[in-house]
This record gives structure tokens, C-alpha cells and sequence, in this order.
């Protein structure tokens, strides 16, 4: 029996798809081996997708052409007058904005070469598969991120002098050595949220994604910070969660954006809130795996030489409200530009 670990919950049988091979006059995957390796790949792409999991989700469009609606719900206003007996009042109005995002198509494959037999379940195909799913988690979360990042609802962290005086920075090229995100910058930018009205997300929070270098910063040099263990059920944790701070709980990743700006390199955390974006669902027809066997180009291959092992991803993204995102810069001297 053959064993393939995806993650330390999820492990993969082979040896229930052994005898499940592809045939010459095909060279496609059977369609149980298809729903296999897509499953693999899916599962593998999973923990990278962190920019992903706070949206408003929407499946890809079938028969419907390229184009994905995605819908925002304007407040109601409040009632201040009381209702009068008998009398029915003129009520409200749904107010409906449509936004259009089209999918776009991203992929990649690698060459396999005639000592891989394709034919059957080979170990190097399906470590490959673990390989290419984790590639097609960091691209989408990555298509995600450049979405959010044109956001134009921007903060800044503060300055901190030596003498613990603060100065307020209004421009990203402005931010330098002391600009640091410090739990106040955090707390800012909650405020800023519920100020406007903004909804947090599931479980009363609002989410913020952040590097692990200024995530570094915050763990070790601000007290505040509560780690998840300390508040918060291990079962209910977001892809990434590492932390807590002021009603914001903080999910890290690679991919959160770095950006090198004329004062040093700049990290972005952003702060969301509900109904901030939407995207599309990495599910079904979402992400697939192409495998082709050796042979299977014909005269191109003719002495069986190649085969390739690739994955495709459809995806978009649109920012729904403005309002319900926040980018947070602050300094990050020891991140790298992503």
C-alpha cells in the first residue's frame, strides 16, 4: 500500500487507483483517477490560500460566458420616527450594486520524461500533483492579493521617535526606520471599521493579513498581542490564524503584499471587514489537473519519450467595498519585495 501525506490530517491512499490506469488510445486520466488528482491538487493548495477565504464567494460560471456578478447590498437607513396607529409607512428600498469581474484562466506543467510510467499510479506523479497544487495555491492567493491591494481606503503606521514621540504619516513614500505596525495602528484602523459601520466577519472579528516579518515585529515587541491558544478554539481558527488583537484577529502569510518604496521596503497589512470582496471558488471548476502519458503528442513523441503533468485554475476577484478594506502600511526593513 502506498501512502502519499497531503498534510498531517489528510493522507492519501494510491493503492485504491492502482489498477485504475490510463489507456494508450486516450492518454487522459480515467475520470475516477481526473477526480482523484483534482481532489489532491485542491487539498494541496488549500493552506496558501489565505487572501481567499475572506470573500464573498462565487462558483465559476457555466454556459454563461466569462463574466462573474457580484452583488453589494447598500445599509438601510435608520427609523428615527415612530409609526403612527393605522397608518402604513412609506417604507424602504433595496439598493443593488452589480459589479462584473471576468475570469481569467492561469496554469503551468512540468515535463515528465519515459523512466515516469504514467500508465498506472506512479509515487513521482503524485508528488508532482502536491507540488503543483501548492504552486496553484500561491498564484491564486497572489491574483487575490493584487486585487485588494488597489484599494483606495490606505492607512499608515505612526512614526516613534527614540523619545517615544509620535508623529502621523499620511504617504507611503514617508514611511521609514520607526514606522513599525504597533498595536495602536491596529486598533486605528478597528475603529476606523466600526466607525463607518462595517460589519466584522464571522465570529464578531474583523481578519487582518500580515507578514510574518510584521507579525515578528508586533509578537515581540508589544506585549498586547494575544496568541490563538490563549482565546479561541484550535477548531475554529482561519487558514493562517496566528493571533488577536482588539477584536481583529490576524491570519499570516508569504504573500501578504511587500512593496519596495523610497524610505525602504513597505508591508501591507490589510484589514477586512464584511462584504469587503468577492471571488470565485476554487471547487468545481475551479482548479483541475491535466496529465498527459507518454506518446500521447503522436508524431511529435515517437519513440514515447514525454509526458506532462499540469494544472489549470480559473479565477477573479473585485473589491465590493472600499469602506470594508483597509491598507495598513508600516516598515518592514527585514521582508523582501513580493
Amino acid at each position: 500500500m502506498f501512502n502519499i501525506r497531503l498534510r498531517d490530517d489528510i493522507i492519501l491512499n494510491l493503492q485504491l487507483f492502482a489498477d485504475n490506469t490510463m489507456t494508450t488510445a486516450t492518454a487522459d486520466l480515467s475520470p475516477e483517477m481526473k477526480v482523484f488528482y483534482d481532489k489532491a491538487l485542491l487539498e494541496s493548495a488549500k493552506p496558501r490560500l489565505v487572501h481567499e477565504q475572506f470573500g464573498q464567494k462565487k462558483p465559476i460560471p457555466k454556459g454563461n460566458g466569462k463574466t462573474v456578478e457580484f452583488r453589494r447590498f447598500e445599509r438601510l437607513p435608520k427609523v428615527t420616527e415612530p409609526l403612527r396607529e393605522g397608518v402604513t409607512p412609506g417604507g424602504s428600498s433595496l439598493k443593488v450594486t452589480t459589479l462584473t469581474a471576468t475570469v481569467q484562466q492561469y496554469g503551468d506543467y512540468v515535463e515528465l520524461s519515459d523512466f515516469v510510467q504514467l500508465t498506472a499510479i506512479d509515487p513521482l506523479l503524485a508528488e508532482t500533483v502536491k507540488l503543483q497544487g501548492d504552486q496553484a495555491g500561491l498564484s491564486r492567493d497572489t491574483v487575490v492579493r493584487n486585487v485588494l491591494a488597489t484599494t483606495t481606503n490606505a492607512s499608515f503606521a505612526t512614526k516613534v521617535a527614540a523619545d517615544g514621540s509620535e508623529t502621523a504619516i499620511d504617504d507611503i513614500d514617508n514611511i521609514v526606520a520607526g514606522c513599525e505596525l504597533k498595536v495602536k495602528d491596529i486598533m486605528r484602523a478597528v475603529t476606523k471599521m466600526k466607525a463607518n459601520n462595517i460589519q466584522p466577519l464571522d465570529g464578531g472579528c474583523y481578519v487582518a493579513i500580515i507578514h510574518p516579518w510584521t507579525a515578528f515585529y508586533l509578537k515581540t515587541k508589544d506585549p498586547t498581542f494575544v496568541e490563538w491558544h490563549k482565546y479561541t478554539d484550535a477548531n475554529k481558527l482561519f487558514t493562517g490564524e496566528i493571533g488577536k488583537i482588539d477584536g481583529c484577529r490576524f491570519v499570516e502569510s508569504t504573500e501578504a503584499l511587500v512593496t519596495e518604496e523610497a524610505g525602504g521596503m513597505v508591508a501591507h497589512t490589510f484589514v477586512i471587514g464584511l462584504g469587503a470582496y468577492g471571488v470565485t471558488e476554487a471547487g468545481e471548476g475551479g482548479v483541475e489537473t491535466i496529465v498527459k502519458q507518454l506518446g500521447s503528442a503522436g508524431t511529435a513523441d515517437p519513440l514515447n519519450q514525454r509526458g506532462t503533468a499540469g494544472w489549470k485554475t480559473n479565477i477573479t476577484a473585485e473589491i465590493l467595498s472600499n469602506e470594508a478594506i483597509i491598507d495598513l502600511m508600516a516598515y518592514a526593513p527585514d521582508a523582501q519585495a513580493n
